[in-house]
């Protein structure tokens, strides 16, 4: 077993490093540009967000494909993930995370569309989306779209599920002394009533719970911020200022570099919110909208709430909370949070705890429907047409076993695994992002340049 994690270690430093990370933001970039610049849409996006696609086909309404999306991104890497960004790269990080989010809504956005424009209808009566079927029916690549649905059920099972049930089971155990053993069964038990329920009564969940956490979240953020008012324009600054200049925040900060603080700032940007892995489009592609571009937009949102509001947010709370108590220690990312959520009194610990707990069971009935809909891509076909029936069965049992375990056993060796199966769905995925970024430019230009968005796509 110490082999096997040695392994995996070595390939998930190698896979997320400086080549990934150039890949990506540069895939950001480049589609930005190619699409010109969808992110001037965003008030479009989220007016369309919190409207109802009448008549149009689809399992879930826009706003339940993009609460669904929102749950498997925002999660733990949202609170400890930035502070870890900061106690590594410095308070440029920030800076450097914050940027990947802007231009990452173009990514989200291109993954949005050719989940509409590819996906299928199965046997069933179901929808079936994302980039294994745009692969395959957008480039006639259907091995390398089996590769990524492959990565996509191994990667459910590691960050989706074993490991987030593994954040619940120890910090109720901590925070409450309640034993491991029944804290996984009791996510067990929550899991199972949502998921056996299908895409739907996902989205009904996530409908209701992520807004919720959400809002949460941001008003605590708000209270330490006006706690820190003073404090909070120096902190902007040399967020700004040590983004180009790391010794700019001085102390401990002073051996950081450049690259450091934009290496951890880009890294957490984008395993924060998901652009480019190629996950957000598989619920997508089950969104009822009348074309392509009008779901492009929505989940091009999801992107702008996840990182430059909620990321943004954590990491102003925490530049602004280490220059305002200079004794906090900044070396570990999550007792740094912890240290500046105990300054709200009273509610602070609690408020922290509630949202670490909501955030990983709702990436947990996010990824859920990620790895079942790969499974399903991965059956089977009866005539050619998906059926999605004694595989998702299969892999929902599997499924809320394997959460049970998580919460109970070591998750070194599972994280390992789970972050390299993250990279290689990438890989597929920016493949056909970019090979079909010509056919997501064209959509774009018909219906939103054009000015045609109320239109039903052919």
């Amino acid at each position: 077993m110490a082999t096997i994690n040695d392994f995996f270690q070595l390939l998930s430093s190698f896979l997320w490093g400086w080549p990934m990370i150039i890949l990506l933001l540069g895939t950001h970039i480049f589609l930005t540009i190619r699409l010109r610049v969808p992110q001037r849409k965003l008030l479009t996006g989220i007016r369309l967000s919190v409207q109802k696609d009448k008549g149009a086909k689809g399992d879930v309404s826009q706003f339940g494909a993009l609460a669904t999306a929102l749950a498997a991104t925002i999660g733990t890497g949202n609170i400890v993930g930035v502070a870890t960004a900061v106690a590594l790269g410095g308070p440029g990080a920030v800076l450097w995370c914050w940027l990947t989010g802007i231009f990452g809504m173009a990514t989200k956005y291109a993954e949005g569309l050719l989940a509409v424009k590819y996906r299928v209808k199965g046997s069933n009566g179901r929808t079936f989306g994302g980039p294994m079927y745009a692969l395959e029916r957008g480039l006639g690549m259907k091995w390398l779209a089996v590769l990524f649905a492959s990565f996509t059920a191994l990667a459910s099972f590691g960050i989706g599920c074993t490991v987030q049930a593994n954040s619940i089971a120890l910090l109720a155990n901590e925070t409450f002394g309640i034993h491991t053993s029944l804290v996984g069964l009791l996510v067990c038990i929550l899991t199972a009533s949502v998921i056996l329920g299908g895409v739907r009564a996902i989205a009904h969940v996530c409908t209701f719970l992520v807004p919720f956490m959400a809002l949460l979240y941001v008003i605590g953020c708000i209270v330490i911020l006006c706690m820190n008012s003073p404090y909070v324009w120096p902190a902007i600054q040399l967020i700004v200022q040590s983004a180009f200049n790391p010794s700019a925040a001085g102390g401990g900060f002073v051996g950081a570099t450049v690259m450091m603080a934009a290496r951890y700032g880009i890294a957490r940007g984008l395993f924060s919110n998901e652009s480019g892995m190629g996950s957000a489009p598989i619920i997508a592609a089950a969104a009822q909208t009348r074309n392509p571009v009008r779901q492009a937009l929505v989940s091009s949102t999801g992107t702008f709430w996840d990182t430059v509001i909620i990321c943004a947010l954590t990491g102003l709370v925490l530049v602004s909370s280490i220059i305002a108590y200079p004794d906090i220690t900044y070396a570990d990312g999550a007792a740094l949070t912890k240290v500046a959520f105990s300054k709200i009194p009273y509610i602070g610990a609690p408020l922290l705890t509630f949202g670490i707990l909501t955030f990983a069971f709702s990436t947990i009935l996010g990824w859920s429907y990620y790895g079942e809909s790969a499974v399903n891509y991965l059956e089977v076909r009866d005539k050619g047409q998906v059926t999605g029936s004694g595989g998702s069965r299969f892999y929902r049992i599997l499924y809320i076993v394997a959460l049970f375990f998580g919460s109970i056993i070591n998750l070194d060796i599972i994280w390992n695994i789970a972050d390299s199966m993250n990279a290689l769905m990438a890989i597929p995925n920016l493949i056909a992002l970019l090979l079909l970024s010509k056919v997501a430019a064209q959509e774009t230009n018909k219906y939103l340049w054009a000015d045609r968005l109320d239109e039903e796509m052919e």
